[in-house]
């Protein structure tokens, strides 16, 4: 039986965080299952089925400086509802290093990905990506504006200062252009470049 609520020490310990890299490091772990809960997600539940072939790159990103909150893998098929449903590859998430951005977005402009930036100190943004579609019509998007009091929201447990540097942060959504498999291509993309700026 899972519990319906985070653990005391875990608790604690995603209190303890105080920058983007601690951060990182314990969603690297909970992506990981090392850790049974994190912020803003049922507690005692791990990442989706779905997710668990993104792992090493979701935790490689996050802790490198692109703290993910969401992500999919790029899939086509009929849904439980006879439909068909249809996916593109897709992550967003803060980037506690804004140095990354401009690696990340010059690599996805050069294999023709989909971006999305949110710059809250500058009240700058892009629109919404769709990343999925039902029976040919969108269905959930990644990317565009999030209010600081709906950021805050999903990270209920951090500690303050952590949560305004988040709020305040820039915010990068990216996406596969092609529907379905062929969109997993976007992963290596991805990884490529935050492994090119961290060797320099």
């Amino acid at each position: 039986m899972r519990l319906p609520w985070m653990s005391r020490a875990e608790r604690r310990l995603w209190a303890s965080a105080r920058d983007g890299a601690e951060l990182g490091a314990l969603m690297a772990r909970w992506l990981e299952g090392d850790l049974a809960s994190r912020p803003g997600y049922a507690a005692r539940f791990g990442p989706d089925e779905e997710t668990a072939d993104l792992v090493p790159a979701l935790a490689g990103l996050c802790r490198t400086g692109w703290v993910t909150t969401m992500s999919q893998p790029g899939v086509a098929g009929p849904g439980a509802d006879g439909l068909w449903w249809e996916q593109r590859a897709a992550v967003e998430g803060w980037l506690s290093r804004t140095d990354l951005l401009e690696p990340l977005m010059r690599a996805a402009d050069r294999a023709g990905l989909l971006t999305s930036v949110t710059d809250h100190d500058y009240g700058t943004w892009d629109g919404p990506i769709t990343v999925t579609r039902r029976d040919g019509h969108a269905y959930t998007t990644m990317g565009g504006w999030m209010s600081r009091r709906d950021l805050a929201r999903q990270w209920p447990e951090l500690h303050r200062g952590l949560v305004r540097q988040i709020t305040g942060g820039v915010h990068l959504a990216v996406a596969a252009p092609e529907y379905g498999e062929d969109g997993q291509r976007m992963w290596d993309v991805l990884a490529g470049a935050v492994r090119t700026e961290v060797a320099r």
